[in-house]
């Protein structure tokens, strides 16, 4: 429910983080309840931000895309028998959305700016283990003395002497006073090895080069992340990959989580939630970038979900787009942050107003108000970790400047709602005259190749036809043998933003 200035107050970290408790009256502007004609034209607006932000698959673009997974998950196998570093039957997570769209916590300011419709029509994010620790009769034990809540370093003590023989390259090094020697999985040295991995693959590729193969438009690296795009036939895919650590279990650092009541209770078991976590190369602020890895739960986020309406998930779409606009310079919010404050609402607020079908209006208002509350208190607690603070690390001066720049879109949000849903238009239209062009100069895709031999199996395009069809919306987990890469493994993971 909504305050009596008409908000969903943010979550505090004075007593449990994200309850109810922490309800009342937050040093937000207080701007008032819309009229109820306004609230109605804001629906409307979200209605068709939502219709021009999703991309219609055709049979043509679910081909597409269904070449550039197979090229991609083709090229990792490649990359594993290189030297044999990856682990051989590997288990990624392939999320739709970018890393800048805040499908994964990662951090925002070493990234390229990509623009879709500019450069790229989709975008996906790969996480890919190059280790993993997934023996459930094995505790989940992880070094956090040195870093941040929410990072950690990780000892390759955890690991068999093969595995840290292969890795030694990409650790720093602590010898100690009684003569032993620790090495630690550094994430800027992977990164920088699975960089060089997947240029040397790339080119090797390329010299020869088969009919309907993708075209190799970028490969840049991020960061810690690989950024590629590929062309297929007359779409351009950005694959932003991420090399990670894959635990199963759940970390003792978030075990109190567990204990509370949430949103998700009796509609998904917690079995589903807690069956494994990551370690992504991102560090706290004040941590050291060779040595530390951030916590993440992308596994637990796509179950969780399932259970949020598609009012509210249109709501966090729209106030997404606005937000990655207006708050881009400096760079101190990212998607994650809201992300993780619409998590907190489902927390909060009842269930039977969070499934009202037509209350995307107010949804919007809200995580606009929360997300400005969370500003000026410097204050967001990461959803699973909640006594770790995302934003403690903010400047008063840049909390305030962005708090401003809220205050002005929820004095109007429709007027920002119709810039973004232009600037979608103007991307689709990019798009669109970007295929007509490559039609044009009959650029080769994936039906194009008439030889027995590379032409697409027509049952796997028409199951993944029928899977894109009946899963509007959904994230696909897969499960990929580098050695037999013919075989493809889709299991689909439900809702994902």
């Amino acid at each position: 429910m909504y305050d009596r200035g008409g908000k969903m107050a943010a979550p505090a970290l004075s007593g449990r983080a994200g309850s109810a408790g922490s309800l009342g009256n937050s040093p937000t502007i207080a701007t008032g309840r819309l009229s109820a004609a306004r609230m109605e034209d804001l629906n409307r607006l979200i209605q068709e931000f939502s219709k021009h932000d999703q991309r219609e698959y055709d049979d043509q673009r679910a081909l597409e895309i269904h070449t550039a997974k197979d090229f991609i998950f083709s090229m990792l196998g490649m990359v594993q028998k290189l030297d044999q570093k990856l682990p051989v039957a590997n288990e990624y997570l392939l999320l739709s959305g970018g890393i800048r769209e805040g499908v994964v916590d990662m951090d925002l300011d070493e990234l390229s700016v990509y623009a879709r419709g500019t450069d790229y029509d989709m975008d996906f994010t790969l996480l890919v283990p190059a280790l993993k620790l997934h023996d459930r009769n094995q505790p989940v034990t992880l070094d956090m003395r040195h870093s941040a809540l929410g990072h950690s370093w990780l000892s390759l003590r955890l690991f068999d002497e093969g595995t840290i023989n292969k890795w030694k390259d990409c650790c720093t090094i602590v010898d100690h006073i009684n003569g032993t020697t620790n090495y630690f999985f550094s994430p800027t040295l992977v990164a920088d090895w699975f960089y060089q991995s997947i240029s040397l693959v790339l080119l090797e590729v390329q010299k020869k080069p088969q009919r309907g193969m993708p075209r190799v438009e970028k490969v840049e690296r991020n960061g810690t992340i690989i950024s590629v795009i590929l062309g297929v036939g007359s779409s351009r895919m950005l694959y932003d990959i991420v090399p990670v650590v894959s635990f199963k279990g759940w970390p003792a650092v978030a075990q109190s989580w567990l204990m509370e009541n949430h949103f998700w209770d009796g509609k998904i078991t917690e079995e589903e939630v807690i069956s494994g976590f990551y370690l992504v190369p991102a560090c706290s602020y004040k941590g050291r970038k060779e040595n530390e890895w951030r916590l993440s739960f992308a596994r637990s986020e796509v179950q969780l979900k399932k259970c949020i309406s598609s009012s509210l998930m249109q709501a966090y779409q729209a106030c997404k787009a606005i937000i990655i606009k207006l708050l881009s310079r400096p760079k101190a919010i990212s998607p994650y942050h809201l992300r993780s404050i619409m998590l907190w609402a489902c927390d909060r607020l009842p269930a039977n107003y969070l499934a009202q079908d037509d209350f995307s209006g107010h949804f919007l208002l809200g995580l606009i108000d929360d997300l400005q509350h969370c500003l000026v208190n410097k204050m967001c607690p990461n959803y699973f970790i909640p006594q770790c603070n995302m934003l403690e690390h903010l400047s008063d001066e840049t909390a305030m400047l962005h708090a401003r720049k809220l205050s002005s879109v929820r004095s109007d949000p429709a007027e920002h709602l119709r810039t973004t849903i232009e600037h979608a238009k103007a991307a689709n239209r990019l798009t669109v005259e970007l295929q007509w062009r490559g039609s044009s100069n009959n650029l080769p895709s994936p039906q194009s190749d008439a030889s027995g031999e590379n032409q697409p199996d027509d049952r796997l395009a028409k199951k993944l036809q029928q899977l894109v069809t009946e899963n509007p919306g959904k994230s696909i987990s897969v499960f990929i043998n580098p050695d037999d890469v013919t075989r493809p493994h889709f299991r689909i993971d439900d809702k994902f933003f």
